[in-house]
């Protein structure tokens, strides 16, 4: 036998151990790969979940509110039936809190004692007992906020060991109080305040009423133009315009349109619906119609996608059939690229629902203290109230900045839960 004959076990041996080798390899590499994506996707879980539990720590407070539980006697003395409005409601006030302390009290004590009812309870009494004029000469019971510093003592966020100079409040102001606490007068309950009061001054009576109306009216404003003109748009491209070097320039531009950065729409927005057109600063039109420019790109390249991953079978079956071209669209394909556009459509608007930097341009930051009775009236909106409470010094609004930050992402949720559940549902129907 000879010797190459001898070799050639050998040398099979040694090639299917390298193959083993091989494939031994790949499949450590793919035990790698697997392990890489599992440990971003763990990352990425690990970084929300931290946002998100940051978020509600900070922010579950504002959830909650404070009150304390007074008796005022509205005497005709104080208050004129014919005009109740006009009354000494400071006075009213001053007489409820003396049913507060036992006893006689200064004129001092009761001062320092009224300091823990928020600044405008004589607002709230005055506007509960225009609303109900049959209290006067009776007594009005109400539970009224407490102000910031002792709001944050009835929370637990105020070390009662830490030194005087380290707190807002002095042993006396919580000595005070606990004495009320001690009456039985002293209660938390949930805020609804946080939903339904317009901005304050003062935290624990601000609220997003403003911002949740001047969101939806810059969102009805921005869908009302961003939707037909961008499914109008992107049908022309799609089915009517002509191949050629312009229509490419179109679409190379709506790409990079899509990239811009939002602070660039709300410039434009400055220039020329404000300063040119004239239209109203802080007016929830003008932010629609900003939020719209930024929004029409991505309508435009969903609704293409869509259209396009309609099959050609549809377009051929309508016109072999008669139907003319834009019978064809109408009828058959906007049908079934619906889904896609409505989900990209919805998506859209989420996004613009968080824009803040346009918003600001155009003045959307003002201090607005009633919600906006229409397009045209100052307001503001989700986003730029945030911005606003997380500028101010109060500590209450640290709470509340991150509360607006929560319900803007509950209406995120909602919103892209409204998306899968349309794409689904009119998946199935046609």
């Amino acid at each position: 036998m000879s010797d190459a004959a001898i070799d050639r076990p050998s040398e099979h041996f040694t090639s299917g151990a390298a193959a083993a080798a091989r494939r031994s390899r790949r499949y450590a590499a793919d035990r790698r790969l697997r392990i890489y994506g599992l440990s971003a996707i763990c990352i990425a879980l690990g970084m929300l979940a931290l946002l998100v539990g940051s978020l509600v720590v900070t922010g579950y407070p504002a959830f909650t509110q404070t009150h304390v539980r007074i008796d005022f006697p509205i005497s005709a003395e104080n208050v004129d039936p014919a005009d109740p409005a006009s009354g000494n409601w400071r006075r009213v006030v001053t007489d409820g809190i003396r049913e507060l302390i036992p006893g006689e009290a200064s004129p001092a004590e009761v001062r320092a004692i009224s300091q823990i009812l928020t600044t405008n309870t004589q607002f709230m009494v005055r506007d509960a007992v225009i609303r109900d004029p049959s209290v006067i000469g009776g007594t009005l019971t109400m539970s009224v906020p407490v102000s910031d510093p002792y709001d944050q003592l009835a929370k637990g966020l105020v070390d009662r060991d830490a030194p005087p100079d380290r707190r807002r409040l002095s042993d006396q102001q919580i000595a005070w109080f606990d004495m009320v606490y001690e009456t039985g007068r002293v209660s938390r309950s949930f805020n609804w305040g946080l939903f339904t009061n317009s901005d304050s001054r003062f935290p624990e009576v601000a609220g997003l009423a403003s911002a949740l109306v001047g969101s939806f009216y810059v969102l009805l404003v921005c869908f009302a133009l961003s939707l037909p003109v961008g499914v109008a748009a992107a049908i022309y491209l799609e089915e009517f315009a002509p191949k050629n070097r312009w229509t490419d320039l179109i679409e190379v531009n709506i790409n990079n349109l899509a990239a811009v950065p939002s602070i660039v729409f709300g410039l434009l927005g400055l220039a020329v619906f404000i300063q040119i057109f004239g239209l109203p600063r802080s007016a929830p039109l003008v932010g629609g119609m900003v939020l719209a420019l930024m929004t029409l790109p991505t309508i435009i390249i969903v609704t293409r996608n869509a259209i396009k991953a309609v099959p050609p079978s549809i377009r051929e079956a309508a016109l072999g059939v008669g139907a003319s071209k834009h019978q064809t669209i109408l009828h058959h394909v906007l049908p079934l690229a619906l889904p896609g556009i409505l989900t990209g459509t919805i998506i859209g608007m989420a996004q613009a629902l968080g824009e803040t930097a346009p918003l600001l341009l155009i003045g959307m930051n003002a201090f607005i203290t009633s919600p906006p009775g229409g397009i045209l009236d100052a307001s503001t909106t989700l986003p730029t109230q945030v911005f606003i409470w997380a500028d101010s010094p109060e500590r209450g609004f640290v709470s509340r900045t991150s509360a607006g930050i929560l319900v803007l992402i509950g209406f995120l949720i909602i919103m892209n839960s409204i998306a899968i559940f349309l794409r689904q549902r009119l998946e199935r129907v046609w």
